[in-house]
């Protein structure tokens, strides 16, 4: 599960990617725009930053900004920064791997070897989809209109 800590640093991406070429934006106003706290997104634009993902500027004309164009951001990366591993258990994430205390035999476990299926399907949509794609709505994967069809058949 996406945490608010990577949803808010989602949405504050999204507003930069929005940003004219050389335009940056105080914490403040994406704050703001964004209804996130101001502190929690300090934190959370630091870590983005660290990891290479944006660029800060003090003085006039300062703020942050994408450190590289949307295009060459990718998803997968920003929510690891933020949330770690996409693997919904640990024993079947690859980069924090963590053996399970009740589990004798990992390599036969059903629930590993389902939840790493889940890990890989969810790693292929979003280490290939873009800020770019995401900002425009769109990206690898399925499609809307399928993602509509297999909700109306499975949820009811």
């Amino acid at each position: 599960m996406l945490t608010k800590k990577g949803k808010y640093g989602l949405k504050a991406l999204v507003d930069l990617a929005r940003l004219g070429p050389g335009e940056t934006a105080f914490i403040n106003d994406i704050a703001s725009r964004n209804n996130i706290p101001k502190k929690f997104l300090d934190t959370i634009l630091l870590e983005l930053r660290n990891a290479g993902v944006l660029r800060s500027k003090k003085g006039p004309g300062g703020g942050y900004s994408l450190s590289r164009p949307a295009s060459d951001i990718r998803i997968g990366h920003v929510i690891r920064t933020l949330d770690g591993p996409l693997a919904p258990i640990r024993c079947a994430s690859r980069t924090a791997y963590e053996a399970c205390d009740d589990c004798a035999d990992p390599e036969r476990c059903h629930v590993r070897r389902s939840m790493t299926e889940v890990r890989d399907a969810i790693a292929a949509i979003l280490d290939n989809m873009t800020l770019e794609q995401f900002v425009a709505g769109s990206g690898p994967g399925i499609e809307i209109e399928e993602q509509e069809d297999y909700r109306a058949s499975n949820i009811g």
